[in-house]
């Protein structure tokens, strides 16, 4: 393929670049200074944030925009969901007419609630969208860039822009399927951090095997519940992108939002679980656009509302999952209990 410029050279940016280095002879990798990019580049590797990994020569790595974008006939965006619409207002008078983008962050944008999508089209236009896509699915950083064998899903309106992102990332060790389902993709993806975050507390509060698996199927009832109101398919969160990322995050050591749930548990605050990361942890920021989204919509999400709470309202984790456990007896399939002969 002709050039790709990878935007964001955190881990997972990094990660990508040397899964994309072996499919085109010229790769940008474009970060900001304070990223580390001096050390990047002199040593070929990024220590902070994916250390033992080195950068293959035809990786580029450069703090300069225009230069990083220019002739690129795709872009990958590996920047925090918060940072997002910055970039892409510097993107917009450099993004030529046959450029695509494809998304790989996964969050909502705290002050709109918008996906990721919506981001693009609100600060570029609508017609983006037609060369946009987002992917998605379980993909830690840590292993992609090892070459651990991986299956994701990339989702676009159009299918050329689909097919196109897929047959780049495509590879033995990666795989990728498609789906139309944009919403949806983008809503698994940013809604498992909550229960990846939920899952951790209980870790950190010495709770069990029991416990997490329950976390986990509730929480993809939760994901489905909302991701539906909010525009997904449903069958989607059954795949990649909601099961498949539901899993991989809330057991994997790799996690982030894991393991500053596990934090939580133990007695720390969100400031302190945060700072003792370093890195973006995207369910704490998910999880207050959802707390308003769910009160808009009207849904019902207990599990991501106990998480709100713990975080910005200093409950009490315990009590919380107490709180939980007594919650009113339900059907398992209460939201289709009315066809359920016999009850």
């Amino acid at each position: 393929m002709d050039k790709i410029a990878i935007l964001g050279a955190g881990s997972w940016g990094t990660a990508q670049a040397v899964l994309l280095s072996g499919k085109t002879g010229q790769l940008a990798l474009w970060g900001r200074t304070e990223d580390g990019l001096e050390a990047i580049i002199k040593d070929r590797e990024n220590k902070r944030f994916l250390p033992g990994v080195s950068l293959p020569d035809n990786i580029e790595v450069m703090s300069d925009l225009t230069a990083a974008v220019a002739g690129a006939k795709l872009l990958v965006l590996a920047v925090p969901s918060q940072a997002l619409r910055s970039v892409l207002k510097l993107l917009q008078p450099l993004i030529r007419p046959e450029t695509s983008i494809v998304n790989t962050a996964k969050g909502l944008e705290i002050e709109t609630g918008m996906r990721m999508s919506q981001v693009a089209a609100d600060v570029l236009g609508e017609d983006i969208l037609q060369r946009y896509a987002v992917l998605s699915g379980p993909s830690h950083a840590e292993e992609v860039a090892r070459r651990v064998p991986t299956v994701v899903t990339v989702a676009s309106i159009t299918s050329t822009t689909a097919f196109l992102v897929q047959d780049t990332f495509m590879s033995p060790v990666f795989r990728v399927y498609t789906n139309p389902d944009v919403a949806g993709v983008e809503l698994g993806g940013a809604l498992k951090n909550i229960v990846a975050l939920a899952t951790g507390m209980c870790d950190g509060l010495g709770f069990g095997d029991n416990t997490r698996a329950a976390l986990m199927t509730r929480g993809l009832t939760e994901i489905t519940r909302m991701g539906v109101a909010m525009g997904g398919d449903y069958r989607t969160f059954s795949g990649l992108s909601g099961m498949g990322d539901l899993v991989v995050t809330c057991a994997s050591k790799y996690s982030r939002n894991r393991r500053a749930g596990e934090l939580l548990g133990r007695g720390y605050s969100i400031e302190q679980a945060l700072q003792e990361i370093g890195m973006v942890v995207e369910g704490a920021h998910t999880v207050r656009v959802i707390n308003t989204m769910a009160e808009r919509f009207g849904v019902e999400m207990p599990i991501s509302r106990a998480c709100y709470g713990i975080l910005y309202e200093a409950r009490s984790a315990r009590e919380t999952v107490r709180m939980l456990m007594q919650r009113r007896r339900k059907h398992e399939l209460e939201e289709i209990a009315v066809n359920i002969k016999g009850w």
